[in-house]
């Protein structure tokens, strides 16, 4: 089962949890405090900053709702409380993510990425959005070149021809680094008469997505509703979760398309 499906499986259990924590500040932060590390109460203050009668009447109801234990003088989260606890984290990465990047997602072509890649979206939770507009007409490209140009290894789907991009490709390859560029196959010839690149692999995908995933950087883009690549919009990510999706992202990308 994909995990956003278990996501809505669970929604009522996971809601009562988010009701149940987040309408007390006193208990975020105790259960945050004992998320990193088991401490007994006047360990609790100083991380918290609460005072101590606050702390034992919250830890009280704690306990009554199994959310953690005692064991001597230490206060420990319970295995269902710690899972719960990722279950609300990594939900809300997902809202803020989809509430974050609702501009590159309304209105582009989304449903070209393999639904094991989609199941697991959650991971780009500190992804960010960047956007080129005004002055800086070309930040996207630009970014996309500075990272290319200082990667020692690159995947990536190209799905259209800029001659910038791939003259940093070709000088990559000849420098015996390791590069592997999917490229679609309707524009193969085209790719292959006006670069000096003889290793592309073509795909059958018309309309894909952009993808550039180096051992540094996580770059993202979508083509328009209306067939056009908007060349104003990245999903950009250096964390280390981010880098994980997106190379699994290029993996099952391959096996579905080549």
């Amino acid at each position: 089962m994909y995990k956003n499906e278990e996501y809505l499986e669970n929604f009522d259990t996971i809601f009562e949890d988010v009701k149940f924590t987040a309408n007390s500040f006193v208990r975020l932060k105790i259960l945050a405090s004992l998320y990193d590390s088991p401490q007994n109460m006047r360990e609790m203050t100083k991380t918290t900053g609460l005072s101590y009668s606050s702390i034992s009447s919250n830890m009280h109801d704690l306990e009554l709702k199994n959310l953690l234990y005692r064991e001597q003088n230490k206060y420990f989260l319970t295995n269902s409380a710690r899972v719960r606890i990722e279950n609300v984290l990594e939900l809300n990465s997902v809202i803020r993510l989809l509430n974050e990047f609702f501009n590159i997602l309304d209105g582009h072509i989304v449903d070209m990425i393999p639904n094991e890649s989609a199941a697991e979206l959650y991971l780009l939770g500190k992804a960010r959005l960047m956007e080129s507009g005004g002055v800086d007409a070309y930040r996207t490209y630009n970014f996309i070149e500075s990272s290319l140009s200082n990667a020692e290894s690159v995947k990536c789907i190209i799905p259209f021809f800029y001659e910038p991009f791939f003259d940093i490709l070709s000088e990559l390859i000849s420098k015996n680094n390791d590069v592997e560029i999917l490229v679609p196959e309707n524009l193969l010839d085209l790719f292959i008469e006006k670069s000096d690149i003889e290793t592309f692999i073509p795909f059958e995908e018309y309309n894909s997505f952009l993808l550039i995933v180096t051992e540094n950087v996580m770059i993202l883009g979508f083509f328009l509703e209306n067939g056009n690549y908007d060349q104003n919009r990245l999903l950009i990510s250096k964390n280390e979760e981010s880098l994980v999706w997106a190379n699994e992202l290029f993996k099952n990308f391959k096996k579905k398309n080549i």
